[in-house]
């Protein structure tokens, strides 16, 4: 778990802090978007395969972190299975929020405030880097997938469909 230094975010503060090369992307953030993963690609020019979103689903009670392609869908039974459950809903965004300590829309795989465990789409592998949000709207962190994996302590695993 990260805390906001003085030139970020927490997602940012935890990968200084662990010494992982990143970049940072800042675009314009429409207030009307409600597609931000869409908003960013277009935003940034990048393919939507190398953006991937962080969604917050609840796993038998259990509060887990998917992170898919922002161009496809988690797939909740895939994600039950992975996190090591039977049955997965997604969570409220207002508990998204509360536990992760980002706001809907900039929810950062990476530095949330209480420990959930993440898992990463297994396509995410097979890119040089991936853009994943950096902890608030209208920034994005690009970063090899290993160093995004490394950082949340992730599971890959095949959970987009």
């Amino acid at each position: 778990m990260a805390k906001k230094g003085a030139a970020g975010t927490p997602a940012t503060s935890l990968l200084t802090a662990e010494q992982i090369t990143f970049s940072l992307h800042s675009y314009s953030h429409d207030p009307r978007a409600d597609a931000f993963g869409e908003e960013a690609a277009a935003a940034l020019g990048v393919d939507p395969a190398r953006i991937f979103k962080t969604l917050i689903a609840a796993v038998d009670g259990h509060l887990v972190c998917g992170v898919v392609p922002v161009a496809g869908r988690l797939d909740l039974k895939a994600l039950a299975a992975a996190a090591g459950g039977k049955r997965a809903v997604m969570a409220e965004p207002a508990q998204a929020a509360r536990a992760t300590g980002y706001v809907v829309g900039g929810i950062s795989p990476i530095g949330h405030r209480s420990r959930i465990p993440v898992v990463i789409d297994e396509s995410a592998t097979g890119l040089g880097t991936v853009y994943v949000s950096a902890g608030k709207r209208g920034l994005q962190v690009e970063l090899a997938p290993d160093d995004l994996v490394r950082a949340c302590q992730a599971t890959v695993a095949p959970i987009a469909s």
